[in-house]
Protein backbone atom coordinates (compact mmCIF):
# COMPACT_ATOMS: atom_id res chain seq x y z
CA UNK A 1 0.00 0.00 0.00
CA UNK A 2 1.49 3.36 -0.81
CA UNK A 3 2.27 5.64 2.09
CA UNK A 4 -0.31 8.29 1.16
CA UNK A 5 -3.07 5.33 1.39
CA UNK A 6 -2.35 4.56 4.66
CA UNK A 7 -4.26 5.52 7.56
CA UNK A 8 -1.99 7.15 9.40
CA UNK A 9 -0.70 8.74 6.56
CA UNK A 10 -2.42 12.29 7.43
CA UNK A 11 -0.31 12.44 10.67
CA UNK A 12 -0.75 13.02 14.46
CA UNK A 13 -4.07 14.89 14.52
CA UNK A 14 -5.38 13.93 11.18
CA UNK A 15 -7.93 11.74 13.16
CA UNK A 16 -10.19 14.44 13.84
CA UNK A 17 -8.53 16.79 11.14
CA UNK A 18 -8.00 15.53 8.14
CA UNK A 19 -10.95 12.68 8.33
CA UNK A 20 -13.15 11.53 5.51
CA UNK A 21 -12.49 11.62 1.57
CA UNK A 22 -11.50 14.67 1.06
CA UNK A 23 -7.42 14.95 -0.40
CA UNK A 24 -5.90 18.14 -0.35
CA UNK A 25 -2.56 17.23 0.86
CA UNK A 26 0.75 17.26 -0.72
CA UNK A 27 -0.14 14.02 -2.75
CA UNK A 28 -3.76 15.64 -3.94
CA UNK A 29 -2.14 18.74 -5.26
CA UNK A 30 0.58 17.47 -6.94
CA UNK A 31 -1.88 14.89 -8.51
CA UNK A 32 -4.24 17.96 -9.65
CA UNK A 33 -1.26 19.79 -10.82
CA UNK A 34 -0.38 16.80 -12.96
CA UNK A 35 -3.84 16.39 -14.02
CA UNK A 36 -3.89 19.72 -15.20
CA UNK A 37 -0.51 19.67 -16.71
CA UNK A 38 -1.70 16.54 -18.77
CA UNK A 39 -5.15 18.39 -19.90
CA UNK A 40 -3.26 21.26 -21.21
CA UNK A 41 -1.56 18.60 -23.05
CA UNK A 42 -4.53 17.35 -24.79
CA UNK A 43 -5.93 20.54 -25.46
CA UNK A 44 -2.90 21.91 -27.12
CA UNK A 45 -3.30 18.45 -29.30
CA UNK A 46 -6.54 18.65 -30.30
CA UNK A 47 -5.49 22.49 -31.46
CA UNK A 48 -3.35 21.19 -33.73
CA UNK A 49 -0.33 22.79 -31.97
CA UNK A 50 1.20 18.74 -30.33
CA UNK A 51 2.24 16.34 -32.19
CA UNK A 52 -0.37 13.41 -32.12
CA UNK A 53 -0.23 11.02 -29.43
CA UNK A 54 1.61 13.80 -27.07
CA UNK A 55 -1.21 14.32 -25.10
CA UNK A 56 -1.70 10.68 -24.39
CA UNK A 57 2.23 10.60 -23.47
CA UNK A 58 2.02 13.51 -21.00
CA UNK A 59 -0.77 11.90 -19.35
CA UNK A 60 0.92 8.88 -18.98
CA UNK A 61 3.54 10.06 -17.53
CA UNK A 62 1.53 12.36 -15.19
CA UNK A 63 1.63 10.40 -12.32
CA UNK A 64 2.38 11.68 -8.83
CA UNK A 65 4.14 8.16 -7.66
CA UNK A 66 6.58 9.52 -10.48
CA UNK A 67 7.71 12.93 -8.78
CA UNK A 68 9.21 13.44 -5.32
CA UNK A 69 7.11 16.27 -3.96
CA UNK A 70 10.16 17.14 -1.20
CA UNK A 71 12.75 17.57 -4.15
CA UNK A 72 9.94 19.67 -6.00
CA UNK A 73 9.75 22.35 -2.81
CA UNK A 74 13.08 22.47 -2.26
CA UNK A 75 12.85 23.98 -6.00
CA UNK A 76 10.28 26.00 -5.62
CA UNK A 77 12.58 27.87 -2.84
CA UNK A 78 14.30 29.08 -6.44
CA UNK A 79 11.24 30.32 -8.07
CA UNK A 80 8.48 31.38 -5.91
CA UNK A 81 6.46 27.90 -6.85
CA UNK A 82 6.78 24.46 -7.33
CA UNK A 83 5.89 24.62 -11.03
CA UNK A 84 8.30 25.54 -12.88
CA UNK A 85 10.71 22.23 -11.47
CA UNK A 86 7.77 20.07 -11.64
CA UNK A 87 7.26 20.71 -15.77
CA UNK A 88 11.06 20.34 -16.72
CA UNK A 89 10.28 16.75 -14.12
CA UNK A 90 7.45 16.42 -16.11
CA UNK A 91 9.17 16.73 -19.66
CA UNK A 92 11.75 14.76 -19.02
CA UNK A 93 9.43 11.42 -18.20
CA UNK A 94 7.89 12.32 -21.80
CA UNK A 95 8.87 11.16 -25.06
CA UNK A 96 11.18 13.37 -26.98
CA UNK A 97 8.52 13.82 -29.44
CA UNK A 98 5.61 15.38 -26.73
CA UNK A 99 8.11 17.69 -24.84
CA UNK A 100 6.90 20.37 -26.90
CA UNK A 101 3.73 20.02 -25.53
CA UNK A 102 4.48 19.82 -21.72
CA UNK A 103 3.60 23.53 -19.93
CA UNK A 104 3.39 24.98 -23.22
CA UNK A 105 1.23 28.38 -23.45
CA UNK A 106 0.94 28.46 -19.76
CA UNK A 107 2.63 30.07 -16.51
CA UNK A 108 3.21 29.01 -13.01
CA UNK A 109 -0.05 30.32 -11.51
CA UNK A 110 -2.38 28.55 -14.71
CA UNK A 111 -1.33 25.32 -13.72
CA UNK A 112 -2.32 26.18 -10.06
CA UNK A 113 -5.15 27.77 -10.23
CA UNK A 114 -6.69 25.45 -11.88
CA UNK A 115 -4.98 22.70 -9.81
CA UNK A 116 -6.91 24.55 -7.21
CA UNK A 117 -10.08 24.57 -8.95
CA UNK A 118 -9.67 20.51 -9.43
CA UNK A 119 -8.80 20.38 -5.77
CA UNK A 120 -11.54 21.98 -4.89
CA UNK A 121 -14.18 20.17 -7.47
CA UNK A 122 -13.32 16.57 -6.15
CA UNK A 123 -13.47 18.25 -2.77
CA UNK A 124 -17.15 19.82 -2.61
CA UNK A 125 -18.23 15.81 -4.13
CA UNK A 126 -17.17 14.38 -1.47
CA UNK A 127 -18.44 16.78 1.07
CA UNK A 128 -21.86 17.16 -0.52
CA UNK A 129 -21.73 13.46 -0.34
CA UNK A 130 -21.46 13.37 3.63
CA UNK A 131 -23.96 16.18 3.99
CA UNK A 132 -26.46 14.75 2.32
CA UNK A 133 -26.04 11.51 4.71
CA UNK A 134 -26.02 14.34 7.38
CA UNK A 135 -29.70 15.89 6.12
CA UNK A 136 -31.36 12.66 5.38
CA UNK A 137 -30.33 11.46 8.89
CA UNK A 138 -31.47 15.42 10.30
CA UNK A 139 -34.60 14.73 8.22
CA UNK A 140 -35.74 11.03 10.05
CA UNK A 141 -35.10 13.06 13.59
CA UNK A 142 -37.15 16.14 12.16
CA UNK A 143 -39.94 13.59 11.25
CA UNK A 144 -39.31 10.85 14.47
CA UNK A 145 -39.27 13.49 16.71
CA UNK A 146 -41.95 15.94 15.85
CA UNK A 147 -44.12 15.56 18.93
CA UNK A 148 -41.00 14.95 21.25
CA UNK A 149 -41.70 18.05 23.57
CA UNK A 150 -38.77 19.52 25.38
CA UNK A 151 -37.57 22.50 26.71
CA UNK A 152 -36.68 25.27 24.74
CA UNK A 153 -33.23 27.63 25.79
CA UNK A 154 -32.30 31.15 24.86
CA UNK A 155 -29.43 32.46 25.96
CA UNK A 156 -28.48 29.26 27.71
CA UNK A 157 -31.37 30.03 29.43
CA UNK A 158 -34.94 27.98 29.82
CA UNK A 159 -37.70 29.72 27.80
CA UNK A 160 -40.58 28.13 26.44
CA UNK A 161 -41.83 24.25 25.18
CA UNK A 162 -40.31 23.71 21.75
CA UNK A 163 -40.37 19.99 19.95
CA UNK A 164 -36.80 18.31 19.23
CA UNK A 165 -38.39 17.75 15.93
CA UNK A 166 -38.01 21.60 15.12
CA UNK A 167 -34.73 21.46 16.58
CA UNK A 168 -33.71 18.66 13.96
CA UNK A 169 -35.70 20.61 11.06
CA UNK A 170 -33.36 23.39 12.09
CA UNK A 171 -30.26 21.60 11.47
CA UNK A 172 -31.79 20.07 8.78
CA UNK A 173 -32.74 23.70 6.56
CA UNK A 174 -29.08 24.60 7.40
CA UNK A 175 -27.46 21.58 6.10
CA UNK A 176 -29.45 22.11 2.87
CA UNK A 177 -28.66 25.31 2.15
CA UNK A 178 -25.23 24.51 2.91
CA UNK A 179 -25.47 22.01 0.03
CA UNK A 180 -27.02 24.87 -2.22
CA UNK A 181 -24.42 27.37 -2.00
CA UNK A 182 -21.82 24.20 -2.55
CA UNK A 183 -24.29 23.33 -5.57
CA UNK A 184 -24.02 27.29 -6.48
CA UNK A 185 -20.31 27.79 -6.46
CA UNK A 186 -19.45 24.73 -9.39
CA UNK A 187 -20.00 27.01 -11.92
CA UNK A 188 -17.42 29.20 -10.93
CA UNK A 189 -15.14 26.36 -10.61
CA UNK A 190 -13.62 27.62 -13.81
CA UNK A 191 -9.85 26.74 -15.48
CA UNK A 192 -7.24 29.45 -15.48
CA UNK A 193 -5.69 29.91 -19.00
CA UNK A 194 -3.32 33.38 -19.73
CA UNK A 195 0.07 32.81 -19.98
CA UNK A 196 2.50 35.00 -18.92
CA UNK A 197 0.06 38.36 -18.71
CA UNK A 198 -3.53 36.83 -19.13
CA UNK A 199 -2.72 37.52 -23.24
CA UNK A 200 -2.15 34.05 -24.56
CA UNK A 201 0.54 35.85 -26.46
CA UNK A 202 2.47 32.97 -27.47
CA UNK A 203 -0.28 30.75 -28.39
CA UNK A 204 -1.86 33.56 -31.31
CA UNK A 205 -5.04 33.49 -31.83
CA UNK A 206 -5.58 29.91 -30.88
CA UNK A 207 -5.21 30.65 -26.67
CA UNK A 208 -8.92 30.81 -26.42
CA UNK A 209 -9.79 27.60 -28.05
CA UNK A 210 -7.04 25.78 -26.14
CA UNK A 211 -8.97 27.18 -23.23
CA UNK A 212 -12.28 25.77 -23.90
CA UNK A 213 -10.50 22.93 -25.13
CA UNK A 214 -8.91 22.48 -21.56
CA UNK A 215 -11.89 23.23 -20.01
CA UNK A 216 -13.31 20.50 -21.67
CA UNK A 217 -10.64 17.79 -20.82
CA UNK A 218 -10.88 18.65 -16.98
CA UNK A 219 -14.24 19.53 -16.55
CA UNK A 220 -14.38 22.73 -15.39
CA UNK A 221 -16.21 25.89 -16.52
CA UNK A 222 -14.94 28.49 -19.01
CA UNK A 223 -13.87 31.61 -17.42
CA UNK A 224 -14.65 35.38 -19.66
CA UNK A 225 -10.83 35.80 -19.16
CA UNK A 226 -8.03 34.55 -17.38
CA UNK A 227 -8.57 35.83 -13.86
CA UNK A 228 -4.66 35.78 -12.34
CA UNK A 229 -5.93 38.77 -10.39
CA UNK A 230 -9.28 38.95 -9.50
CA UNK A 231 -9.91 36.46 -6.92
CA UNK A 232 -13.58 36.54 -6.27
CA UNK A 233 -14.11 32.52 -7.56
CA UNK A 234 -11.81 32.04 -4.25
CA UNK A 235 -13.63 33.94 -1.91
CA UNK A 236 -16.97 32.53 -3.74
CA UNK A 237 -15.50 28.88 -2.99
CA UNK A 238 -14.16 30.23 0.51
CA UNK A 239 -17.18 31.21 1.58
CA UNK A 240 -19.34 28.33 0.50
CA UNK A 241 -16.76 25.93 2.63
CA UNK A 242 -16.88 28.63 5.35
CA UNK A 243 -21.03 28.46 5.60
CA UNK A 244 -20.87 24.56 5.43
CA UNK A 245 -18.71 24.85 8.27
CA UNK A 246 -21.04 27.24 10.33
CA UNK A 247 -23.69 24.96 9.65
CA UNK A 248 -21.89 22.33 10.96
CA UNK A 249 -20.57 24.06 13.73
CA UNK A 250 -23.95 24.83 15.03
CA UNK A 251 -25.23 21.12 15.23
CA UNK A 252 -21.83 19.91 16.61
CA UNK A 253 -22.62 22.98 19.67
CA UNK A 254 -25.66 22.55 20.02
CA UNK A 255 -25.35 18.62 20.58
CA UNK A 256 -22.82 19.24 23.06
CA UNK A 257 -24.83 21.47 24.74
CA UNK A 258 -27.68 18.89 24.92
CA UNK A 259 -25.28 15.66 25.68
CA UNK A 260 -23.90 17.72 29.16
CA UNK A 261 -24.31 15.24 31.80
CA UNK A 262 -26.80 17.21 33.77
CA UNK A 263 -28.72 17.57 30.96
CA UNK A 264 -28.75 14.57 28.98
CA UNK A 265 -31.28 14.90 26.22
CA UNK A 266 -28.93 13.45 23.42
CA UNK A 267 -26.03 11.48 22.89
CA UNK A 268 -23.79 10.12 20.87
CA UNK A 269 -24.00 6.68 19.68
CA UNK A 270 -22.23 6.17 16.33
CA UNK A 271 -23.71 5.06 12.44
CA UNK A 272 -22.83 1.59 11.76
CA UNK A 273 -23.14 2.91 8.15
CA UNK A 274 -20.80 5.67 8.58
CA UNK A 275 -18.45 3.21 10.60
CA UNK A 276 -18.62 1.38 7.33
CA UNK A 277 -18.09 4.06 5.04
CA UNK A 278 -15.09 5.45 6.92
CA UNK A 279 -12.76 2.74 8.52
CA UNK A 280 -10.24 5.46 10.15
CA UNK A 281 -12.20 5.92 13.26
CA UNK A 282 -14.39 3.45 13.99
CA UNK A 283 -17.55 4.84 16.16
CA UNK A 284 -17.74 0.98 17.76
CA UNK A 285 -14.94 1.20 19.49
CA UNK A 286 -15.60 1.27 23.44
CA UNK A 287 -12.86 4.06 23.55
CA UNK A 288 -14.40 6.31 21.95
CA UNK A 289 -15.55 9.30 23.91
CA UNK A 290 -13.36 8.05 26.64
CA UNK A 291 -11.49 10.14 29.37
CA UNK A 292 -7.54 9.31 30.05
CA UNK A 293 -8.40 10.30 33.84
CA UNK A 294 -12.13 9.92 33.89
CA UNK A 295 -13.31 6.28 32.87
CA UNK A 296 -16.76 7.44 33.70
CA UNK A 297 -16.84 9.49 30.93
CA UNK A 298 -18.60 9.61 27.71
CA UNK A 299 -17.46 12.48 25.65
CA UNK A 300 -19.34 13.23 22.63
CA UNK A 301 -16.29 13.08 20.32
CA UNK A 302 -17.43 13.71 16.81
CA UNK A 303 -19.32 17.00 17.91
CA UNK A 304 -16.17 18.34 19.65
CA UNK A 305 -13.88 17.52 16.78
CA UNK A 306 -16.32 18.91 14.05
CA UNK A 307 -16.27 22.41 16.41
CA UNK A 308 -12.39 21.65 16.59
CA UNK A 309 -12.39 21.86 12.47
CA UNK A 310 -15.26 24.86 12.03
CA UNK A 311 -13.30 26.77 14.49
CA UNK A 312 -10.25 26.92 11.95
CA UNK A 313 -12.72 28.07 9.73
CA UNK A 314 -13.22 32.02 9.80
CA UNK A 315 -9.54 33.03 10.35
CA UNK A 316 -8.76 31.35 7.51
CA UNK A 317 -11.51 32.55 4.87
CA UNK A 318 -10.27 36.42 6.68
CA UNK A 319 -6.62 35.26 5.03
CA UNK A 320 -8.64 34.50 1.92
CA UNK A 321 -10.49 37.84 1.45
CA UNK A 322 -7.51 39.71 2.88
CA UNK A 323 -5.53 37.89 0.01
CA UNK A 324 -8.04 38.88 -3.00
CA UNK A 325 -6.34 42.45 -3.42
CA UNK A 326 -3.71 41.95 -5.88
CA UNK A 327 -1.58 44.30 -8.51
CA UNK A 328 -1.81 44.44 -11.84
CA UNK A 329 -1.69 41.23 -13.86
CA UNK A 330 0.06 38.94 -11.59
CA UNK A 331 0.15 39.21 -7.90
CA UNK A 332 4.11 39.51 -5.51
CA UNK A 333 2.73 37.62 -2.62
CA UNK A 334 -1.06 37.47 -2.17
CA UNK A 335 -1.16 35.04 -4.54
CA UNK A 336 0.76 32.83 -2.97
CA UNK A 337 -0.63 33.31 0.67
CA UNK A 338 -3.59 31.14 -0.34
CA UNK A 339 -2.70 28.11 -1.52
CA UNK A 340 -2.34 26.96 2.54
CA UNK A 341 -5.67 28.58 4.03
CA UNK A 342 -7.05 26.72 0.84
CA UNK A 343 -5.81 23.71 1.33
CA UNK A 344 -6.52 23.58 5.50
CA UNK A 345 -9.98 25.04 4.31
CA UNK A 346 -10.80 22.15 2.08
CA UNK A 347 -9.32 19.55 4.38
CA UNK A 348 -11.01 21.13 7.16
CA UNK A 349 -14.79 21.65 6.05
CA UNK A 350 -14.20 17.61 4.73
CA UNK A 351 -13.23 16.20 7.72
CA UNK A 352 -15.89 18.09 9.38
CA UNK A 353 -18.90 16.88 6.82
CA UNK A 354 -17.39 13.78 7.69
CA UNK A 355 -17.68 14.04 11.24
CA UNK A 356 -21.15 14.96 10.96
CA UNK A 357 -22.44 12.45 8.42
CA UNK A 358 -21.32 9.71 11.44
CA UNK A 359 -22.58 12.35 14.39
CA UNK A 360 -26.67 12.34 13.48
CA UNK A 361 -27.26 8.66 11.60
CA UNK A 362 -25.81 7.53 15.60
CA UNK A 363 -27.39 10.58 17.39
CA UNK A 364 -29.32 8.87 20.15
CA UNK A 365 -32.10 11.06 21.59
CA UNK A 366 -33.56 10.87 25.54
CA UNK A 367 -36.95 11.99 24.78
CA UNK A 368 -37.76 10.55 28.97
CA UNK A 369 -34.95 13.06 29.60
CA UNK A 370 -36.53 16.02 27.74
CA UNK A 371 -39.68 15.07 29.57
CA UNK A 372 -38.56 15.12 33.07
CA UNK A 373 -36.63 18.50 31.98
CA UNK A 374 -39.74 20.19 31.34
CA UNK A 375 -41.41 19.43 34.39
CA UNK A 376 -38.52 20.53 36.06
CA UNK A 377 -39.28 23.80 35.60
CA UNK A 378 -42.80 23.73 37.10
CA UNK A 379 -44.60 25.48 34.63
CA UNK A 380 -41.92 28.75 35.00
CA UNK A 381 -41.80 28.18 30.79
CA UNK A 382 -45.51 28.77 30.71
CA UNK A 383 -45.92 31.93 32.17
CA UNK A 384 -46.08 33.68 28.62
CA UNK A 385 -48.89 31.60 27.85
CA UNK A 386 -50.69 31.99 31.25
CA UNK A 387 -50.43 35.86 30.20
CA UNK A 388 -51.66 35.91 26.79
CA UNK A 389 -54.74 33.88 29.14
CA UNK A 390 -55.41 36.54 31.59
CA UNK A 391 -54.61 39.64 29.50
CA UNK A 392 -58.32 39.20 27.39
CA UNK A 393 -59.87 40.15 30.50
CA UNK A 394 -57.11 41.47 33.24
CA UNK A 395 -55.27 44.02 30.30
CA UNK A 396 -52.01 42.89 29.23
CA UNK A 397 -50.11 45.40 32.19
CA UNK A 398 -52.65 43.10 35.01
CA UNK A 399 -51.95 40.08 33.53
CA UNK A 400 -47.86 40.64 33.15
CA UNK A 401 -47.74 42.05 36.32
CA UNK A 402 -49.95 39.04 38.28
CA UNK A 403 -47.96 36.54 37.02
CA UNK A 404 -44.50 37.65 37.00
CA UNK A 405 -45.39 38.06 40.80
CA UNK A 406 -46.83 34.41 40.77
CA UNK A 407 -43.42 33.56 38.73
CA UNK A 408 -41.45 35.17 41.79
CA UNK A 409 -43.23 33.57 44.34
CA UNK A 410 -42.87 30.16 42.48
CA UNK A 411 -38.96 30.84 42.01
CA UNK A 412 -38.77 31.37 45.59
CA UNK A 413 -40.39 28.66 47.53
CA UNK A 414 -39.82 26.09 45.04
CA UNK A 415 -43.27 25.58 44.20
CA UNK A 416 -45.55 24.80 40.95
CA UNK A 417 -46.56 27.94 39.58
CA UNK A 418 -50.02 26.61 39.15
CA UNK A 419 -49.79 25.72 42.82
CA UNK A 420 -49.03 29.49 43.75
CA UNK A 421 -51.64 31.15 41.35
CA UNK A 422 -54.18 28.96 42.81
CA UNK A 423 -53.54 28.87 45.99
CA UNK A 424 -52.14 31.79 47.19
CA UNK A 425 -55.55 33.97 48.14
CA UNK A 426 -55.06 37.51 47.17
CA UNK A 427 -53.66 35.85 43.37
CA UNK A 428 -56.61 33.09 43.44
CA UNK A 429 -59.24 35.85 44.18
CA UNK A 430 -57.99 38.31 41.24
CA UNK A 431 -58.19 35.23 38.85
CA UNK A 432 -62.04 33.78 40.01
CA UNK A 433 -62.99 37.63 39.92
CA UNK A 434 -61.70 37.59 36.13
CA UNK A 435 -64.05 34.45 35.34
CA UNK A 436 -60.68 32.44 35.00
CA UNK A 437 -60.74 28.67 36.15
CA UNK A 438 -58.38 25.94 37.46
CA UNK A 439 -59.36 23.68 34.26
CA UNK A 440 -58.22 27.27 31.87
CA UNK A 441 -55.12 27.30 34.14
CA UNK A 442 -54.01 24.16 33.54
CA UNK A 443 -54.92 23.88 29.92
CA UNK A 444 -52.71 26.93 29.74
CA UNK A 445 -49.66 25.39 31.59
CA UNK A 446 -50.28 22.04 29.35
CA UNK A 447 -46.96 22.51 26.88
CA UNK A 448 -48.36 20.48 23.65
CA UNK A 449 -50.64 23.56 23.72
CA UNK A 450 -47.94 26.00 23.39
CA UNK A 451 -45.99 24.96 20.06
CA UNK A 452 -47.40 27.30 17.79
CA UNK A 453 -46.10 26.52 14.53
CA UNK A 454 -43.50 24.24 15.41
CA UNK A 455 -45.07 21.21 13.18
CA UNK A 456 -45.83 23.46 10.41
CA UNK A 457 -42.28 24.26 10.49
CA UNK A 458 -41.15 20.92 10.65
CA UNK A 459 -43.14 19.90 7.44
CA UNK A 460 -41.79 22.74 5.19
CA UNK A 461 -38.47 21.74 5.99
CA UNK A 462 -38.67 18.27 5.54
CA UNK A 463 -40.73 19.42 2.19
CA UNK A 464 -37.81 21.29 1.17
CA UNK A 465 -35.53 18.68 1.73
CA UNK A 466 -36.91 16.38 -0.44
CA UNK A 467 -37.65 19.08 -3.06
CA UNK A 468 -34.07 19.11 -2.89
CA UNK A 469 -33.05 15.56 -3.03
CA UNK A 470 -34.91 15.51 -6.43
CA UNK A 471 -32.89 18.24 -7.37
CA UNK A 472 -30.08 16.13 -6.90
CA UNK A 473 -31.05 12.78 -7.66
Amino acid sequence: MPDHEKPNARGLFGGVFARGGVEAGDAAWLQAMLDAESGLARALERAGLAPAGAGEAVTAAARAGNFDPNELGGLAALTGNPVPGLARALARQVPQTAVSAVHRGATSQDIVDTAAMLLAKRAIRVIQADLARAADAAAGLAAAHRDSIMIGRTLLQQAVPVTFGLVAAGWLTSLDEARAGLDAVGPRLAVQFGGAAGTLASLGEAGQRVTALLATELGLAVPVLPWHTDRLRIIDLGAALARVAAALGKIARDVTLLAQSEVGEVSEGGSAEARGNDPQAPAASPRRGGSSAMPHKHNPVASIAILGCTRQVPGLLATLAAASEQELQRAAGAWHAEWEPLTALLRLTGSASSWASDLLPGLVVDTSRMAANLAATKGLPLAEHVSSLLAGVLGGAQAHDLVAEAGARATSAGLPLRDVLLAVPKLEQRLSSAGITAEQIDSALEPSGYLGAAGAFVTAALDAHEKLGNLHG
